[in-house]
């Protein structure tokens, strides 16, 4: 019974550890938990106030400790407790309560889950859910709906996935990534393989190397060819047509990955088709956060591998900017140095491109030398056909050369995963 446990999470305010802990309080489980910085968010609605810092103390005695990949072995909360769960292990007993939609991929796991949850919220369904952002239209990335079903981001970054239960499986892409993890395509394909077997079915992107990962588990492909609209897109499943508010042609193909799946979830198609209709979108994935006093439109986005920088450039497009200025911070120097050609290919599309430094995440500096965002920046310039390239090492500085170069009609785009999105909302606030 949920009644009688205790769990303690270390980092509850990450995306899916906060996600973990509303689920678990509303199935009666006592929270707690701690975290680096203070915490502003839904668990402090439900009366859960987690501990700023890590000590053994917060601890409560009895509690079942819960971790992520990112809380090393030697963390003081890890150390004194008497049992300790990986985040994907609690998410893989919730896959065994409800029959699960688990949603995969390189790329797009938020934005495809989040339209799930949009998408049988509006056809009437009420699934839980727990996904890696905001889902706006719900203001939480978690929740415990009263219909059948639960909706997950299942995370392949350090195979967790593979913890997970799910009835139906959703498989957007397949690229390597995640290299402490993965040794190849290869390894990447062998995980993606052994998960779409855990499903009784399969929704996948229709490509042939995606498909063919699915063996005998039965599998209904997706794919979408829009008429892309300005800040949207168009186009028909299965006889019923679908209108997005979000841009891009990526987006098309989430949704029609969500829609076959809320489809075989027993959802109404059309009332499913429906409800994108005011799709607000996912946090961080291009969040239009308002626009600066110049006029200009600021809209944040998660991206941080090659192929998603160039797809959110390719989006922005569409709403017919006068020009486009990507705003980039490389994630990890360890990616930095292995896509660095790779990211300048992709931000050349920009009109102008700002690179700042590395956010380094878990890794330090002194493990790369020479590895750095000027990288980026230098292999930006040699792409971009002599378009302007600026290297800005920090936001602050970043922030007052944009305050200088916008104008109206410009679109900033500010892409990554560390803390850039800070530069957004300090140049929406015009400070």
């Amino acid at each position: 019974m949920w009644s009688d446990r205790i769990l303690h999470f270390v980092g509850i305010g990450g995306a899916g550890m906060s996600g973990l802990a509303l689920v678990a309080s509303a199935l009666g489980a006592r929270v707690t938990g701690s975290d680096r910085a203070p915490y502003a968010g839904p668990l402090r609605d439900l009366g859960i106030e987690p501990t700023v810092g890590h000590a053994a103390a917060n601890v409560p005695a009895g509690a079942e400790v819960v971790y992520s990949s990112a809380i090393p072995p030697d963390n003081p909360e890890r150390a004194v407790a008497e049992r300790q769960l990986h985040r994907a292990d609690l998410l893989g007993e919730l896959t065994r309560i409800k029959p699960t939609i688990a949603v995969t991929g390189t790329h797009g796991k938020t934005t495809t889950s989040s339209m799930l949850v949009h998408a049988m919220r509006g056809a009437g369904m009420d699934p839980s859910y727990l996904v890696g952002g905001e889902v706006r239209s719900t203001g939480s990335n978690a929740g415990l709906g009263s219909g059948e079903w639960l909706i997950v981001e299942a995370d392949e970054s350090d195979r967790s996935l593979l913890k997970l239960q799910p009835a139906i499986a959703v498989l957007t892409n397949a690229e390597l990534d995640h290299h402490t993890t993965y040794a190849s395509q290869r390894d990447v394909d062998d995980t993606f393989r052994e998960f779409l077997a855990k499903a009784r079915e399969a929704v996948i992107w229709d490509r042939p190397n995606l498909l063919a990962l699915a063996g005998a588990t039965k599998t209904t492909p997706f794919d979408a060819r829009p008429e892309l609209t300005p800040g949207g897109s168009r186009f028909t499943l299965h006889g019923v047509e679908v209108a997005l508010p979000v841009p891009g042609e990526h987006n098309a193909r989430n949704a029609a990955a969500a829609l076959e799946a809320a489809r075989l979830a027993g959802a109404d198609l059309a009332a499913a088709a429906r409800a994108l209709q005011d799709f607000a979108g996912a946090g961080r994935r291009f969040e239009r956060l308002g626009a600066t006093v110049h006029g200009a439109l600021v809209v944040d986005d998660y991206a941080h591998h090659p192929t998603e920088v160039a797809a959110t450039l390719a989006a922005a497009r569409t709403l017919e900017p006068a020009r486009v200025i990507a705003v980039f911070q490389p994630h990890l120097y360890s990616r930095t140095q292995r896509e660095a050609r790779q990211f300048g290919q992709a931000l050349a599309a920009a009109d102008l491109a700002v690179v700042l430094d590395v956010y380094p995440a878990r890794e330090r500096a002194e493990d790369h030398p020479g590895v750095s965002g000027l990288l980026v920046a230098e292999a930006t310039a040699d792409a971009a056909g002599g378009k302007r390239v600026a290297w800005l090492r920090d936001i602050p500085t970043a922030e007052r050369f944009l305050q200088s170069e916008l104008r109206a009609g410009d679109l900033v785009l500010t892409l990554g995963a560390g803390d850039v999105n800070r530069l957004g909302h300090a140049l929406v606030a015009g400070t």
